[in-house]
Protein backbone atom coordinates (compact mmCIF):
# COMPACT_ATOMS: atom_id res chain seq x y z
CA UNK A 1 0.00 0.00 0.00
CA UNK A 2 2.87 2.35 0.78
CA UNK A 3 4.32 1.69 -2.68
CA UNK A 4 0.93 2.41 -4.23
CA UNK A 5 0.61 5.72 -2.39
CA UNK A 6 4.17 6.77 -3.24
CA UNK A 7 3.42 6.59 -6.96
CA UNK A 8 -0.03 8.18 -6.91
CA UNK A 9 -0.44 11.89 -7.45
CA UNK A 10 -3.59 13.98 -7.87
CA UNK A 11 -2.95 14.65 -11.60
CA UNK A 12 -2.33 10.92 -12.26
CA UNK A 13 -5.47 9.75 -10.44
CA UNK A 14 -7.55 12.55 -11.99
CA UNK A 15 -6.30 11.65 -15.48
CA UNK A 16 -7.20 7.99 -15.06
CA UNK A 17 -10.61 8.59 -13.48
CA UNK A 18 -11.51 11.16 -16.15
CA UNK A 19 -10.45 8.70 -18.85
CA UNK A 20 -12.52 5.76 -17.57
CA UNK A 21 -15.70 7.85 -17.70
CA UNK A 22 -15.79 6.67 -21.33
CA UNK A 23 -15.91 2.99 -20.38
CA UNK A 24 -18.57 3.82 -17.76
CA UNK A 25 -20.82 5.04 -20.60
CA UNK A 26 -20.16 1.87 -22.60
CA UNK A 27 -20.97 -0.35 -19.64
CA UNK A 28 -24.16 1.62 -19.02
CA UNK A 29 -25.45 0.98 -22.54
CA UNK A 30 -24.44 -2.67 -22.28
CA UNK A 31 -26.47 -3.20 -19.09
CA UNK A 32 -29.52 -1.01 -19.64
CA UNK A 33 -30.79 -2.83 -22.75
CA UNK A 34 -31.39 -6.11 -20.89
CA UNK A 35 -34.32 -5.68 -18.50
CA UNK A 36 -36.60 -3.37 -20.57
CA UNK A 37 -36.26 -5.53 -23.70
CA UNK A 38 -39.97 -6.40 -23.84
CA UNK A 39 -41.01 -2.76 -23.46
CA UNK A 40 -38.74 -1.59 -26.28
CA UNK A 41 -39.95 -4.49 -28.44
CA UNK A 42 -43.50 -3.23 -27.86
CA UNK A 43 -42.35 0.17 -29.13
CA UNK A 44 -41.02 -1.55 -32.27
CA UNK A 45 -44.38 -3.28 -32.73
CA UNK A 46 -46.44 -0.14 -32.13
CA UNK A 47 -44.32 1.82 -34.59
CA UNK A 48 -44.68 -0.89 -37.25
CA UNK A 49 -48.43 -1.16 -36.64
CA UNK A 50 -48.89 2.61 -36.96
CA UNK A 51 -47.14 2.55 -40.34
CA UNK A 52 -48.42 -0.67 -41.87
CA UNK A 53 -51.57 -1.44 -39.87
CA UNK A 54 -50.27 -4.88 -38.95
CA UNK A 55 -48.16 -6.48 -36.23
CA UNK A 56 -44.57 -7.53 -36.80
CA UNK A 57 -44.22 -11.33 -37.11
CA UNK A 58 -42.43 -12.91 -34.16
CA UNK A 59 -39.40 -13.98 -36.16
CA UNK A 60 -39.04 -10.47 -37.63
CA UNK A 61 -39.32 -8.92 -34.17
CA UNK A 62 -36.66 -11.31 -32.82
CA UNK A 63 -34.35 -10.46 -35.73
CA UNK A 64 -34.94 -6.73 -35.29
CA UNK A 65 -34.22 -6.95 -31.57
CA UNK A 66 -31.06 -8.99 -32.13
CA UNK A 67 -29.95 -6.33 -34.63
CA UNK A 68 -30.68 -3.56 -32.11
CA UNK A 69 -28.57 -5.29 -29.45
CA UNK A 70 -25.70 -6.28 -31.74
CA UNK A 71 -25.49 -3.13 -33.88
CA UNK A 72 -23.52 -1.37 -31.13
CA UNK A 73 -20.87 -4.07 -31.33
CA UNK A 74 -20.79 -3.86 -35.13
CA UNK A 75 -20.31 -0.08 -34.88
CA UNK A 76 -17.48 -0.67 -32.43
CA UNK A 77 -15.86 -3.07 -34.87
CA UNK A 78 -15.92 -0.36 -37.56
CA UNK A 79 -14.83 2.35 -35.13
CA UNK A 80 -11.71 0.38 -34.23
CA UNK A 81 -10.33 1.08 -37.70
CA UNK A 82 -9.80 4.74 -36.84
CA UNK A 83 -7.68 4.25 -33.72
CA UNK A 84 -4.21 4.49 -35.29
CA UNK A 85 -4.95 7.67 -37.24
CA UNK A 86 -6.49 9.44 -34.25
CA UNK A 87 -3.95 8.29 -31.64
CA UNK A 88 -0.90 9.14 -33.77
CA UNK A 89 -2.30 12.36 -35.28
CA UNK A 90 -3.94 14.04 -32.29
CA UNK A 91 -2.44 12.30 -29.28
CA UNK A 92 -3.99 9.90 -26.77
CA UNK A 93 -5.84 12.38 -24.54
CA UNK A 94 -7.08 14.62 -27.34
CA UNK A 95 -8.37 11.62 -29.29
CA UNK A 96 -10.47 10.54 -26.31
CA UNK A 97 -12.01 14.01 -26.20
CA UNK A 98 -12.68 14.00 -29.95
CA UNK A 99 -14.47 10.63 -30.00
CA UNK A 100 -16.57 11.53 -26.95
CA UNK A 101 -18.77 13.58 -29.30
CA UNK A 102 -19.94 10.29 -30.84
CA UNK A 103 -21.26 9.24 -27.44
CA UNK A 104 -23.16 12.50 -27.10
CA UNK A 105 -24.69 12.19 -30.60
CA UNK A 106 -25.57 8.53 -30.09
CA UNK A 107 -27.30 9.16 -26.76
CA UNK A 108 -29.28 12.07 -28.24
CA UNK A 109 -30.47 9.91 -31.15
CA UNK A 110 -31.58 7.13 -28.80
CA UNK A 111 -33.44 9.70 -26.71
CA UNK A 112 -35.39 11.23 -29.61
CA UNK A 113 -36.30 7.84 -31.16
CA UNK A 114 -39.46 7.59 -29.04
CA UNK A 115 -40.65 11.12 -29.77
CA UNK A 116 -39.98 10.65 -33.47
CA UNK A 117 -41.77 7.26 -33.47
CA UNK A 118 -38.85 5.68 -35.28
CA UNK A 119 -37.09 2.52 -34.16
CA UNK A 120 -34.62 3.18 -37.01
CA UNK A 121 -33.39 6.27 -35.12
CA UNK A 122 -32.82 4.09 -32.04
CA UNK A 123 -30.81 1.59 -34.09
CA UNK A 124 -28.76 4.35 -35.75
CA UNK A 125 -28.15 5.87 -32.29
CA UNK A 126 -26.76 2.57 -31.04
CA UNK A 127 -24.63 2.30 -34.19
CA UNK A 128 -23.13 5.77 -33.64
CA UNK A 129 -22.56 4.96 -29.99
CA UNK A 130 -20.89 1.75 -31.15
CA UNK A 131 -18.36 3.76 -33.16
CA UNK A 132 -17.51 5.53 -29.90
CA UNK A 133 -17.16 2.17 -28.12
CA UNK A 134 -14.66 0.80 -30.62
CA UNK A 135 -12.50 3.89 -30.45
CA UNK A 136 -12.54 4.66 -26.75
CA UNK A 137 -11.95 1.09 -25.53
CA UNK A 138 -8.65 1.24 -27.48
CA UNK A 139 -7.70 4.78 -26.57
CA UNK A 140 -8.39 4.40 -22.85
CA UNK A 141 -5.92 1.54 -22.15
CA UNK A 142 -3.41 3.20 -24.48
CA UNK A 143 -3.50 6.47 -22.54
CA UNK A 144 -3.70 4.86 -19.09
CA UNK A 145 -0.74 2.55 -19.71
CA UNK A 146 1.41 5.35 -21.10
CA UNK A 147 0.82 7.71 -18.15
CA UNK A 148 1.06 5.05 -15.40
CA UNK A 149 4.26 4.04 -13.55
CA UNK A 150 5.56 0.61 -14.60
CA UNK A 151 4.78 -1.15 -11.32
CA UNK A 152 1.13 0.01 -11.35
CA UNK A 153 0.48 -0.10 -15.10
CA UNK A 154 -1.67 -3.24 -15.08
CA UNK A 155 -3.66 -2.28 -11.99
CA UNK A 156 -4.54 1.15 -13.38
CA UNK A 157 -5.43 -0.35 -16.78
CA UNK A 158 -7.82 -2.68 -14.94
CA UNK A 159 -9.72 0.38 -13.72
CA UNK A 160 -11.03 0.70 -17.27
CA UNK A 161 -12.77 -2.67 -16.80
CA UNK A 162 -13.89 -1.72 -13.27
CA UNK A 163 -15.59 1.36 -14.73
CA UNK A 164 -17.10 -0.73 -17.54
CA UNK A 165 -18.50 -3.28 -15.07
CA UNK A 166 -19.81 -0.48 -12.83
CA UNK A 167 -21.57 1.02 -15.85
CA UNK A 168 -23.19 -2.36 -16.59
CA UNK A 169 -24.53 -2.57 -13.03
CA UNK A 170 -25.84 1.01 -13.09
CA UNK A 171 -27.49 0.29 -16.45
CA UNK A 172 -29.14 -2.84 -15.05
CA UNK A 173 -30.50 -0.92 -12.05
CA UNK A 174 -31.75 2.05 -14.06
CA UNK A 175 -33.35 -0.34 -16.60
CA UNK A 176 -35.64 -1.92 -14.00
CA UNK A 177 -39.38 -1.23 -14.28
CA UNK A 178 -39.27 0.25 -10.79
CA UNK A 179 -36.74 2.85 -11.96
CA UNK A 180 -36.71 4.07 -15.60
CA UNK A 181 -37.23 0.88 -17.59
CA UNK A 182 -40.90 1.71 -18.19
CA UNK A 183 -43.08 2.47 -21.19
CA UNK A 184 -42.99 6.16 -20.36
CA UNK A 185 -39.34 6.65 -19.37
CA UNK A 186 -37.16 4.23 -21.34
CA UNK A 187 -36.06 7.03 -23.67
CA UNK A 188 -34.81 9.04 -20.67
CA UNK A 189 -32.99 5.92 -19.46
CA UNK A 190 -31.10 5.70 -22.77
CA UNK A 191 -29.98 9.35 -22.54
CA UNK A 192 -28.35 9.27 -19.07
CA UNK A 193 -24.90 8.47 -20.49
CA UNK A 194 -24.78 12.16 -21.40
CA UNK A 195 -23.89 12.94 -17.77
CA UNK A 196 -20.46 11.18 -17.66
CA UNK A 197 -19.80 12.32 -21.25
CA UNK A 198 -20.22 15.96 -20.28
CA UNK A 199 -18.25 15.46 -17.06
CA UNK A 200 -15.34 14.11 -19.10
CA UNK A 201 -15.34 17.30 -21.18
CA UNK A 202 -15.09 19.31 -17.97
CA UNK A 203 -12.13 17.38 -16.49
CA UNK A 204 -9.98 15.61 -19.10
CA UNK A 205 -8.82 18.76 -20.99
CA UNK A 206 -6.89 19.79 -17.86
CA UNK A 207 -5.02 16.45 -17.66
CA UNK A 208 -1.57 15.99 -19.26
CA UNK A 209 -0.99 14.31 -22.61
CA UNK A 210 0.86 10.99 -22.67
CA UNK A 211 4.60 11.69 -22.10
CA UNK A 212 5.52 8.68 -24.28
CA UNK A 213 3.52 10.12 -27.17
CA UNK A 214 5.13 13.54 -26.75
CA UNK A 215 8.68 12.17 -26.61
CA UNK A 216 8.67 9.14 -28.93
CA UNK A 217 6.02 10.20 -31.47
CA UNK A 218 6.51 13.96 -31.46
CA UNK A 219 10.12 14.34 -30.28
CA UNK A 220 9.04 17.04 -27.81
CA UNK A 221 11.36 16.24 -24.90
CA UNK A 222 10.56 19.36 -22.89
CA UNK A 223 6.79 18.85 -23.08
CA UNK A 224 7.22 15.18 -22.22
CA UNK A 225 9.27 16.09 -19.15
CA UNK A 226 6.70 18.69 -18.05
CA UNK A 227 3.85 16.17 -18.41
CA UNK A 228 5.82 13.50 -16.54
CA UNK A 229 6.67 15.86 -13.68
CA UNK A 230 2.96 16.65 -13.30
CA UNK A 231 2.07 12.94 -13.28
CA UNK A 232 4.84 11.74 -10.93
CA UNK A 233 5.25 14.74 -8.64
CA UNK A 234 8.99 14.02 -8.07
CA UNK A 235 11.72 15.05 -10.49
CA UNK A 236 14.07 12.31 -9.26
CA UNK A 237 11.72 9.66 -10.68
CA UNK A 238 11.18 11.52 -13.91
CA UNK A 239 14.72 11.43 -15.33
CA UNK A 240 15.07 7.63 -15.09
CA UNK A 241 11.71 7.20 -16.81
CA UNK A 242 12.65 9.68 -19.55
CA UNK A 243 15.86 7.75 -20.17
CA UNK A 244 13.86 4.52 -20.48
CA UNK A 245 11.59 6.21 -23.05
CA UNK A 246 14.60 7.46 -25.04
CA UNK A 247 16.07 3.96 -24.97
CA UNK A 248 12.81 2.58 -26.38
CA UNK A 249 12.76 5.33 -29.01
CA UNK A 250 16.25 4.32 -30.14
CA UNK A 251 15.00 0.76 -30.78
CA UNK A 252 11.76 1.83 -32.47
CA UNK A 253 11.23 2.64 -36.15
CA UNK A 254 9.83 6.06 -36.99
CA UNK A 255 6.44 4.63 -37.89
CA UNK A 256 4.68 1.40 -38.81
CA UNK A 257 1.99 1.00 -41.45
CA UNK A 258 -0.78 -1.56 -41.07
CA UNK A 259 0.81 -3.71 -43.78
CA UNK A 260 4.23 -3.56 -42.04
CA UNK A 261 2.59 -4.37 -38.71
CA UNK A 262 1.36 -7.73 -39.98
CA UNK A 263 4.58 -8.48 -41.90
CA UNK A 264 7.23 -7.65 -39.30
CA UNK A 265 8.76 -10.71 -37.72
CA UNK A 266 8.96 -9.11 -34.25
CA UNK A 267 5.17 -8.68 -34.22
CA UNK A 268 4.12 -12.17 -35.34
CA UNK A 269 4.00 -13.86 -31.94
CA UNK A 270 2.42 -10.88 -30.12
CA UNK A 271 -0.28 -10.75 -32.82
CA UNK A 272 -1.09 -14.43 -32.31
CA UNK A 273 -1.14 -13.95 -28.54
CA UNK A 274 -3.53 -11.00 -28.79
CA UNK A 275 -5.72 -13.00 -31.18
CA UNK A 276 -5.98 -16.04 -28.91
CA UNK A 277 -6.40 -14.15 -25.62
CA UNK A 278 -9.10 -11.85 -27.01
CA UNK A 279 -11.14 -14.46 -28.86
CA UNK A 280 -10.84 -16.84 -25.92
CA UNK A 281 -12.11 -14.06 -23.68
CA UNK A 282 -14.94 -12.69 -25.82
CA UNK A 283 -16.26 -16.08 -26.97
CA UNK A 284 -16.23 -17.56 -23.46
CA UNK A 285 -19.98 -17.07 -22.96
CA UNK A 286 -19.68 -13.98 -20.75
CA UNK A 287 -21.22 -11.60 -23.29
CA UNK A 288 -24.14 -13.92 -23.97
CA UNK A 289 -24.92 -13.91 -20.25
CA UNK A 290 -24.65 -10.12 -19.97
CA UNK A 291 -26.92 -9.52 -22.99
CA UNK A 292 -29.46 -12.26 -22.39
CA UNK A 293 -29.29 -13.11 -18.67
CA UNK A 294 -32.80 -11.84 -17.93
CA UNK A 295 -34.28 -14.11 -20.59
CA UNK A 296 -32.11 -17.03 -19.47
CA UNK A 297 -33.47 -16.72 -15.94
CA UNK A 298 -37.09 -15.89 -16.86
CA UNK A 299 -38.07 -19.48 -17.57
CA UNK A 300 -36.94 -20.55 -14.13
CA UNK A 301 -37.39 -17.61 -11.73
CA UNK A 302 -40.19 -15.10 -11.26
CA UNK A 303 -37.80 -12.29 -10.30
CA UNK A 304 -35.34 -12.85 -13.14
CA UNK A 305 -34.49 -9.15 -13.42
CA UNK A 306 -33.21 -9.06 -9.85
CA UNK A 307 -31.06 -12.13 -10.43
CA UNK A 308 -29.59 -10.24 -13.37
CA UNK A 309 -28.62 -7.50 -10.90
CA UNK A 310 -26.70 -10.20 -9.04
CA UNK A 311 -24.77 -10.85 -12.26
CA UNK A 312 -23.90 -7.14 -12.41
CA UNK A 313 -22.84 -7.00 -8.76
CA UNK A 314 -20.59 -10.06 -9.06
CA UNK A 315 -19.15 -8.52 -12.23
CA UNK A 316 -18.12 -5.33 -10.38
CA UNK A 317 -16.80 -7.16 -7.32
CA UNK A 318 -14.42 -9.38 -9.28
CA UNK A 319 -13.09 -6.54 -11.43
CA UNK A 320 -12.10 -4.93 -8.12
CA UNK A 321 -10.49 -8.22 -7.04
CA UNK A 322 -8.55 -8.21 -10.33
CA UNK A 323 -7.47 -4.61 -9.68
CA UNK A 324 -5.86 -5.56 -6.36
CA UNK A 325 -4.35 -8.81 -7.68
CA UNK A 326 -3.02 -7.54 -11.02
CA UNK A 327 0.37 -6.36 -9.71
CA UNK A 328 0.63 -9.17 -7.16
CA UNK A 329 -0.25 -12.30 -9.13
CA UNK A 330 0.67 -11.00 -12.60
CA UNK A 331 -1.11 -11.31 -15.93
CA UNK A 332 -0.26 -14.95 -16.67
CA UNK A 333 -1.61 -16.46 -13.49
CA UNK A 334 -4.83 -14.47 -13.65
CA UNK A 335 -5.39 -15.34 -17.31
CA UNK A 336 -4.68 -19.04 -16.77
CA UNK A 337 -6.88 -19.21 -13.68
CA UNK A 338 -9.67 -17.38 -15.50
CA UNK A 339 -9.61 -19.48 -18.67
CA UNK A 340 -9.55 -22.87 -16.92
CA UNK A 341 -12.32 -21.77 -14.53
CA UNK A 342 -14.45 -20.57 -17.48
CA UNK A 343 -13.98 -23.94 -19.19
CA UNK A 344 -15.08 -25.84 -16.08
CA UNK A 345 -18.11 -23.56 -15.58
CA UNK A 346 -19.25 -24.04 -19.18
CA UNK A 347 -18.90 -27.82 -18.89
CA UNK A 348 -20.94 -27.87 -15.67
CA UNK A 349 -23.56 -25.54 -17.20
CA UNK A 350 -23.97 -28.00 -20.08
CA UNK A 351 -24.53 -30.87 -17.65
CA UNK A 352 -26.91 -28.95 -15.38
CA UNK A 353 -28.93 -27.47 -18.26
CA UNK A 354 -29.27 -30.93 -19.85
CA UNK A 355 -30.85 -32.50 -16.76
CA UNK A 356 -32.72 -29.44 -15.48
CA UNK A 357 -36.06 -30.71 -16.80
CA UNK A 358 -35.54 -33.89 -14.78
CA UNK A 359 -34.23 -32.21 -11.62
CA UNK A 360 -35.77 -28.69 -11.38
CA UNK A 361 -34.05 -28.17 -8.03
CA UNK A 362 -30.77 -27.69 -9.93
CA UNK A 363 -31.87 -24.28 -11.18
CA UNK A 364 -30.20 -22.64 -8.17
CA UNK A 365 -26.95 -24.41 -9.11
CA UNK A 366 -27.29 -23.02 -12.63
CA UNK A 367 -27.47 -19.48 -11.24
CA UNK A 368 -24.40 -20.18 -9.10
CA UNK A 369 -22.50 -21.40 -12.17
CA UNK A 370 -23.43 -18.22 -14.05
CA UNK A 371 -22.02 -16.17 -11.15
CA UNK A 372 -18.87 -18.32 -11.13
CA UNK A 373 -18.36 -17.84 -14.88
CA UNK A 374 -18.71 -14.07 -14.48
CA UNK A 375 -16.18 -14.16 -11.62
CA UNK A 376 -13.67 -16.17 -13.66
CA UNK A 377 -14.00 -13.83 -16.64
CA UNK A 378 -13.46 -10.66 -14.64
CA UNK A 379 -10.61 -12.15 -12.61
CA UNK A 380 -8.32 -12.16 -15.64
CA UNK A 381 -9.53 -12.57 -19.25
CA UNK A 382 -11.98 -9.65 -19.08
CA UNK A 383 -9.66 -6.82 -18.04
CA UNK A 384 -6.36 -8.23 -19.35
CA UNK A 385 -7.61 -8.90 -22.89
CA UNK A 386 -8.19 -5.15 -23.32
CA UNK A 387 -4.69 -4.00 -22.34
CA UNK A 388 -2.31 -6.90 -23.00
CA UNK A 389 -1.82 -5.66 -26.58
CA UNK A 390 -0.49 -2.34 -25.29
CA UNK A 391 2.14 -4.19 -23.24
CA UNK A 392 3.35 -6.65 -25.88
CA UNK A 393 4.09 -4.08 -28.61
CA UNK A 394 6.54 -1.19 -28.93
CA UNK A 395 5.44 2.45 -29.35
CA UNK A 396 5.01 2.45 -33.17
CA UNK A 397 3.01 -0.79 -33.16
CA UNK A 398 0.93 -0.06 -30.06
CA UNK A 399 -1.95 1.92 -31.66
CA UNK A 400 -2.42 -0.70 -34.39
CA UNK A 401 -2.24 -3.45 -31.77
CA UNK A 402 -4.97 -1.73 -29.75
CA UNK A 403 -7.11 -1.33 -32.89
CA UNK A 404 -6.61 -5.05 -33.57
CA UNK A 405 -7.54 -5.79 -29.95
CA UNK A 406 -10.69 -3.72 -30.24
CA UNK A 407 -11.72 -5.37 -33.51
CA UNK A 408 -11.32 -8.81 -31.96
CA UNK A 409 -13.19 -7.83 -28.80
CA UNK A 410 -16.09 -6.09 -30.48
CA UNK A 411 -16.16 -8.55 -33.36
CA UNK A 412 -16.51 -11.39 -30.86
CA UNK A 413 -19.24 -9.53 -28.98
CA UNK A 414 -21.10 -8.77 -32.22
CA UNK A 415 -21.01 -12.37 -33.45
CA UNK A 416 -22.09 -13.71 -30.07
CA UNK A 417 -24.90 -11.16 -29.60
CA UNK A 418 -26.24 -11.98 -33.07
CA UNK A 419 -25.81 -15.77 -33.03
CA UNK A 420 -26.36 -16.79 -29.40
CA UNK A 421 -30.22 -16.83 -29.51
CA UNK A 422 -30.42 -19.04 -32.65
CA UNK A 423 -27.50 -21.20 -31.43
CA UNK A 424 -29.27 -21.72 -28.12
CA UNK A 425 -32.41 -22.85 -29.96
CA UNK A 426 -30.41 -25.11 -32.26
CA UNK A 427 -27.94 -26.66 -29.81
CA UNK A 428 -29.70 -26.21 -26.49
CA UNK A 429 -27.44 -26.81 -23.51
CA UNK A 430 -24.61 -28.03 -25.74
CA UNK A 431 -23.90 -24.47 -26.89
CA UNK A 432 -21.80 -24.07 -23.72
CA UNK A 433 -19.43 -26.79 -24.95
CA UNK A 434 -18.37 -24.44 -27.76
CA UNK A 435 -17.48 -21.83 -25.15
CA UNK A 436 -15.61 -24.45 -23.12
CA UNK A 437 -13.54 -25.52 -26.14
CA UNK A 438 -12.45 -21.96 -26.88
CA UNK A 439 -11.49 -21.39 -23.24
CA UNK A 440 -9.36 -24.56 -23.23
CA UNK A 441 -7.55 -23.47 -26.41
CA UNK A 442 -6.88 -20.03 -24.90
CA UNK A 443 -5.61 -21.62 -21.67
CA UNK A 444 -3.23 -23.95 -23.53
CA UNK A 445 -1.74 -21.24 -25.73
CA UNK A 446 -1.38 -18.79 -22.84
CA UNK A 447 0.38 -21.44 -20.76
CA UNK A 448 2.90 -22.17 -23.52
CA UNK A 449 3.50 -18.77 -25.05
CA UNK A 450 2.58 -15.70 -23.01
CA UNK A 451 5.45 -13.98 -21.13
CA UNK A 452 4.77 -12.29 -17.80
CA UNK A 453 4.66 -8.51 -18.27
CA UNK A 454 4.18 -7.47 -14.65
CA UNK A 455 6.73 -4.90 -13.47
CA UNK A 456 8.62 -4.82 -16.78
CA UNK A 457 9.22 -1.76 -18.94
CA UNK A 458 7.75 -1.59 -22.44
CA UNK A 459 11.22 -1.81 -23.93
CA UNK A 460 12.10 -4.89 -21.87
CA UNK A 461 8.93 -6.67 -23.02
CA UNK A 462 9.50 -5.69 -26.66
CA UNK A 463 13.04 -7.10 -26.42
CA UNK A 464 11.48 -10.58 -26.03
CA UNK A 465 10.21 -10.41 -29.59
CA UNK A 466 12.86 -8.44 -31.49
CA UNK A 467 14.34 -10.53 -34.26
CA UNK A 468 12.83 -13.77 -32.93
CA UNK A 469 10.61 -16.09 -34.93
CA UNK A 470 8.85 -17.20 -31.76
CA UNK A 471 8.78 -16.42 -28.07
CA UNK A 472 11.64 -18.07 -26.17
CA UNK A 473 10.29 -20.52 -23.66
CA UNK A 474 12.90 -19.71 -21.03
CA UNK A 475 14.01 -16.28 -19.86
CA UNK A 476 15.22 -14.44 -16.83
CA UNK A 477 11.61 -13.79 -15.81
CA UNK A 478 10.81 -17.49 -15.71
CA UNK A 479 7.50 -17.14 -17.51
CA UNK A 480 7.54 -20.70 -18.83
CA UNK A 481 5.91 -22.07 -15.68
CA UNK A 482 2.52 -21.54 -14.11
CA UNK A 483 4.19 -20.65 -10.82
Amino acid sequence: MAMLESHMTVPLVTSILATVLGSLQIGYHTGNINAPAKIIEQFFNQTWRARHNQTLPDHSLTLLWSLSVSIKDFGALIGSLGVKHLADSYGRRNSILIVNILSVVGACLMFISKASQSFEVLIVGRLVFGLFCGLVMCLNPLYIQEVSPTNLRGAFATLNQVSFATGILIGMVVGLETVLGTEHHWDVMLSLSLLPALLQYLVLPFCPESPRFLLINRGQDDKAETALVRLRGHTDKVYAELEEMKEEASHSPAGVTVAEFFKKRRYKQPIILVLVVNLGSQLSGFNAIINYSTRMFQAKFEEAKYLTLGVGAVNVFFTLVAFFLMERAGRRKLLLTGFISIAVCNLLMTIVDSVLHLVPELRSLQVLLVFCLISAYELGPGPISWFIGAELFDQPGRPIAMAFTSMLNWGGKFVLALLFPPLLKLCGAYVYLLFMLLAVVAFSFTLRRLPETKGRTFDDIAEEFRGAEEIPLNSKTGFNTFN
